[in-house]
């Protein structure tokens, strides 16, 4: 599993998904993220995602991202976990 600090992020690297429920997001999230869900992501993976393309996955604590970039990687998308550590 590929990981990432949040600070080594940028923009043109690939998107940034970040998969807090939609309250904790919008209480704090990276400015250059989305707000996909985790249980939305891994229920609609096949339409939410492209597998040519890079996904940056990312959550407050790191528990769900590191089990949803685990989840896509088996699943063949180019994903890499990212933290706030």
């Amino acid at each position: 599993m590929k990981r990432l600090n949040i600070s080594d992020y940028h923009k043109n690297m690939g998107t940034l998904i970040d998969i807090q429920h939609p309250l904790d997001y919008e209480a704090y999230h990276h400015p250059d993220s989305i707000n996909i869900p985790y249980e939305r992501l891994l229920l609609n993976y096949k339409t939410l995602l492209d597998k040519n393309k890079r996904y940056y996955i990312v959550c407050n604590k790191g528990t769900k991202s590191r089990k949803a970039v685990s989840i896509l990687e088996y699943y063949g998308y180019d994903v890499t976990q990212l933290s706030y550590e």
